[in-house]
């Protein structure tokens, strides 16, 4: 168990917006910072951040909290890990009892697969640079591959020697279960026995955005043995190679900072590249490049460099990669590099400098790369120029913004000599079939799916009753407002007349803090909120601000668990979400809550209380449909009758107060 007082300094010393901004790229929106949901693929920015309060909110998922519960969402973390997770990256000490076997045992399946990578990781790079047959053959082969000590540190690169089962034994000595080790990836079974799936190789650690080790690549040094020549960890809890990038953990920062990465193909040309002084490199891990990976870059830089090698495998890969980057919304640029190279072989041929320049002069819009490169196939056949102009525009018609369309198609028209007129005829016709494509597939998945009847109160605040809302509203209230002073109207009851006519009521103005005059009013009631979470928060905030403290959410949320820190970043960035929509820009003018604040109290507390009485109503009626004495009867109608008259009186309550 983690103390206290750790925990409070953990919360008191991390930075939400430092931990997000290592995972998506922020950008400052007034007091806040916005950026790309890491969580849904989306065309504009609807992610949120607010340094001042310590919190964050997805807009586009619903999702929100801390910057543990960010860790817990993003990272699959439990909250112990996260804590650990940011103590080690504020270098704050955590003191930690030896675990046994036996609590190793109790560890979840994900926990433990982790611990495993990272023992693995650990011994990899103690065979790489401390033991005689790593130095003299891992190192060696690093060494004359041109690759420096200190790079390969960086990506903690290791040795598997070529031993039966030596990780095995080590683990198992160190007490991890042998199931662990399977579905960890680095053991297999074979006719009842345990032996290593790496051996005789250099390995890759694969590091997820926040660092840990989610699985390996090792590349044999033997080659003239009968094995693959790379092979990776197999799919498990936490690796899946087609949502993940070698080297995104080291190269995020850069990234972000040059608003730019450079992708490529293989795990050394990542090293390479990032020796040459390309830190932005990051690569496929051997894999066709796929959406989840282009989403991963999306989070922290909207440009990517495509950088493939220069035989005819690398090109194809390079046309089939472009039309999904684009459909992302992403600006592309590609560099095709001489044939016969690769990234790593051409940056060991030329200074860092000199790369750069190479780069610099020879990197094209994908556009000029397409065109040029499948004019050269056309040359002066009519057929082949015309398939070649209908896949470029196909590639212009991924692009979901039209304005760059435009742009694109003039510059087709430019470099192809064909009237733009024409090329705008095709692209209609190429949006026409996609979206064509599109209605059939969303019909096919309507059709498929169980219809369900609309619940339109469920459309305003899912999952809630009417009277959780309104409890939800004022929970909000006191976040927001509760130390504020307002001047509300209320209405005595000053007269019922006989002929049942409208209730009167005489109209008087007060003066109160907003939490006493709602504590006041749920006092008089006798009420306690339906929903365990809002009515602990009510308490917890409602005796805070009548004794005087200031709510400090950072200093808040240790004292909150996952539930209510989640709640309280919902509703605390449902307020900075118009941002997002730069109502100013638009000229649009906002009116402040503050302005209405009174009536807005009043509202609430008066439609909770109506609220309340007619379900007590409800439940007189439902009591007259079971055998019952005529005394009791007549008590219910009397009831009913007490009850119909208050929800008169605050309806016209609430008239008047609108």
């Amino acid at each position: 168990m983690i103390k206290r007082e750790t925990i409070e300094k953990i919360f008191d010393t991390a930075r939400v917006e430092e931990v997000i901004g290592d995972f998506v790229n922020l950008k400052r929106s007034g007091s806040n910072l916005k950026g790309y949901s890491p969580f849904n693929d989306e065309k504009s920015p609807s992610f949120m951040v607010s340094p001042s309060k310590q919190i964050w909110k997805d807009f586009s998922s619903g999702k929100g909290g801390n910057v543990v519960s960010f860790l817990m969402e993003h990272e699959r973390m439990t909250y112990p890990e996260a804590l650990r997770w940011l103590a080690k990256r504020y270098n704050i000490e955590i003191e930690e009892a030896e675990q046994t076997n036996e609590e190793r045992q109790k560890q979840t399946e994900r926990e433990s697969i982790f611990l495993v990578l990272d023992f693995a990781k650990n011994w990899f790079k103690t065979q790489l640079f401390e033991s005689s047959i790593g130095r003299s053959v891992g190192l060696n082969y690093f060494k004359e591959r041109g690759f420096r000590q200190e790079t390969l540190q960086i990506f903690e690169t290791g040795f598997s020697p070529d031993k039966h089962d030596a990780l095995t034994r080590a683990a198992l000595q160190k007490g991890f279960k042998e199931e662990f080790l399977i579905k960890a990836g680095i053991s297999v079974e074979r006719n009842g026995h345990l032996s290593d799936r790496f051996r005789g190789r250099i390995m890759f650690p694969i590091h997820s955005l926040s660092g840990r080790v989610l699985g390996f690549g090792g590349r044999i040094l033997n080659t003239s043995l009968k094995t693959a020549k790379y092979i990776n960890s197999p799919e498990n809890e936490v690796y899946h190679k087609s949502k993940i990038l070698y080297g995104i953990y080291q190269a995020k920062q850069s990234i972000v900072k040059q608003d730019q990465c450079i992708l490529v193909e293989g795990y050394t040309d990542v090293l390479a590249l990032h020796q040459a002084g390309l830190t932005n490199t990051v690569a496929s891990s051997g894999t066709a490049l796929t959406v989840e990976q282009i989403q991963l870059i999306k989070r922290l830089t909207p440009n990517i460099l495509v950088i493939f090698d220069g035989d005819k495998a690398g090109i194809n890969a390079a046309l089939r990669g472009i039309d999904m980057i684009l459909a992302q919304g992403m600006n592309v640029k590609v560099l095709l590099l001489p044939d016969g190279e690769d990234p790593d072989s051409f940056s060991k041929k030329l200074s860092t400098e000199n790369l750069q320049k190479f780069i610099h002069t020879n990197t094209k819009d994908f556009i000029k790369f397409k065109a040029l490169l499948l004019q050269d196939e056309a040359q002066n056949d009519p057929l082949k120029k015309g398939a070649l102009i209908r896949s470029i525009i196909q590639s212009i018609g991924k692009i979901p913004n039209a304005i760059q369309q435009e742009i694109y198609i003039k510059e087709v028209a430019r470099i192809m000599a064909i009237s733009e007129e024409v090329l705008f005829k095709e692209l209609a016709i190429v949006l026409k079939t996609a979206q064509n494509r599109s209605d059939k597939e969303a019909l096919r998945q309507r059709t498929t799916t169980t219809l369900k009847p609309v619940d339109k109160k469920a459309e305003v605040m899912p999952g809630l009753s009417r009277r959780e809302i309104l409890e939800r509203e004022i929970i909000k209230l006191l976040l927001l407002y509760g130390h504020n002073d307002v001047e509300v109207e209320e209405w005595d009851l000053k007269e019922i007349p006989e002929d049942n006519s409208e209730p009167i009521l005489e109209k008087r103005v007060r003066k109160s803090q907003v939490t006493e005059l709602i504590y006041k009013y749920l006092q008089d009631d006798e009420l306690e909120f339906s929903n365990p979470v809002f009515n602990r928060l009510f308490n917890l905030l409602s005796s805070k601000i009548m004794q005087g403290e200031i709510l400090d959410i950072a200093k808040l949320m240790p004292e909150l668990n996952e539930e209510e820190a989640k709640l309280i970043s919902d509703i605390l960035m449902e307020e900075e979400k118009y941002q997002l929509a730069n109502w100013k820009d638009r000229q649009i003018e906002v009116k402040s809550k503050t302005d209405t604040l009174g009536w807005h109290v009043m509202d609430i507390l008066l439609n909770l209380r109506r609220l309340l009485i007619q379900e007590l109503i409800k439940e007189q009626k439902e009591s007259l449909k079971a055998p019952i004495e005529a005394s009791e009867r007549i008590q219910i109608f009397n009831l009913l009758k007490d009850y119909l008259l208050l929800f008169r009186i605050l309806s016209t309550k609430l008239y008047r107060l609108a």
